[in-house]
């Protein structure tokens, strides 16, 4: 198999996995684990996945059982990434809780990939050059290349119909533009009703006590729909949160502008600095654009900006309790530093 780079590079690795040829947006992912979780999070439509790790598969895949209708250990019920790249592929896995080795799991969802490639470098000219198109082809099926950027991912992700989990008796809508199963989770285990609503779905007439903007994929200002319909509620007291693409969305409805990072941020380890002190938090994230916190109207402020780059990493109301982060709290994987953010949230309700 040959991964192939809009720039015309040409790198050969070996083949595993489905076999089939696949093309979209190369980025990397610079997380030591997580590779289940990372693999079914719907942020990653369209986009074909290197993980810089060396050893990938060594712990397996975990099994599909489910915990208040939501697979306990995956974050959608299938794998989004179109294809992933690494250096080593460990078919002999070893995990209490693994029931499947990677590869097989990939051939069940139709996913292939591309091993004894190096990672090191692919990420190094991904890090120079910025994101790229790419294509993994199976010798003697070309295919064209694919900018997923260039469609409306969320509506692919999102669900159809409104879903509702009962718990107690605050009840949060959730926006889902391709959200995490542990957002859900978070709200759930903290004794919270959920009516989870499709992207576009105008939520004003439900009776809720809160707005929770969910993650997702691609560029934020696909989605016009969700941006006005969330606008008609910033007028409101009701309190609101926002999460990766959910931050951006929160952000363009208040009047600020969006635009798309060299090679985006995806890991478990991006340290990001609260405005205004010294805390840094080390938080997981996975997205490709951000926020130009320069224009920002008034009475909106930065709360968090990246220490590795010093772009923004969340937003928050002078007087009403709106806010919004870029990095995901709900975590999985990752490091759960910032799952105090959900606790403050429900104080608000």
């Amino acid at each position: 198999m040959e991964l192939i780079l809009e720039d015309g590079s040409v790198l050969s690795g070996k083949h595993f996995g489905y076999q089939t040829s696949v093309a979209g947006e190369v980025v990397f992912n610079t997380g030591m684990v997580g590779y289940p979780e990372t693999m079914t999070d719907p942020s990653y439509q369209g986009q074909i996945l290197v993980f810089t790790y060396p050893l990938i598969g060594n712990y397996g895949v975990p099994d599909n059982s489910e915990m208040d209708a939501l697979y306990a250990h995956f974050e959608s019920r299938k794998i989004h990434v179109r294809g992933i790249i690494i250096t080593s592929l460990t078919t002999e896995y070893s995990h209490w809780n693994g029931v499947k080795s990677l590869e097989n799991w990939m051939i069940e969802h139709k996913i292939p990939g591309i091993e004894g490639i190096d990672t090191r470098a692919l990420t190094k000219t991904l890090r120079s050059a910025g994101t790229q198109l790419g294509k993994m082809v199976i010798k003697g099926s070309d295919i064209p290349f694919y900018d997923p950027n260039k469609e409306n991912l969320v509506a692919q992700v999102s669900i159809k119909e409104p879903q509702f989990y009962e718990r107690g008796k605050k009840r949060v809508v959730l926006i889902d533009t391709g959200s995490k199963k542990n957002i859900i989770r978070s709200f759930l285990k903290r004794g919270i009703s959920v009516l989870r609503v499709p992207w576009d779905y105008d939520y004003s007439d439900e009776q809720f006590d809160g707005i929770m903007l969910s993650n997702g994929p691609g560029d934020p200002t696909m989605v016009p729909e969700t941006i006005e319909i969330l606008g008609k509620h910033l007028k409101r007291d009701k309190p609101i949160f926002g999460i990766c693409l959910g931050h951006q969305i929160l952000s363009l409805a208040a009047g600020a502008q969006s635009y798309k990072l060299q090679f985006g941020h995806r890991s478990q380890n991006q340290p990001c600095i609260q405005v205004g002190t010294k805390r840094c938090f080390i938080t997981s994230q996975n997205h490709g654009f951000a926020i130009d916190d320069q224009t920002l109207p008034e009475n909106w402020r930065p709360w968090f900006f990246n220490a590795n780059d010093g772009s923004n990493e969340g937003i928050r109301h002078n007087t009403k309790p709106i806010r919004s982060v870029q990095f995901h709290p709900e975590a999985m994987p990752g490091p759960e530093d910032t799952n105090f953010l959900f606790d403050e949230f429900v104080k608000m309700l």
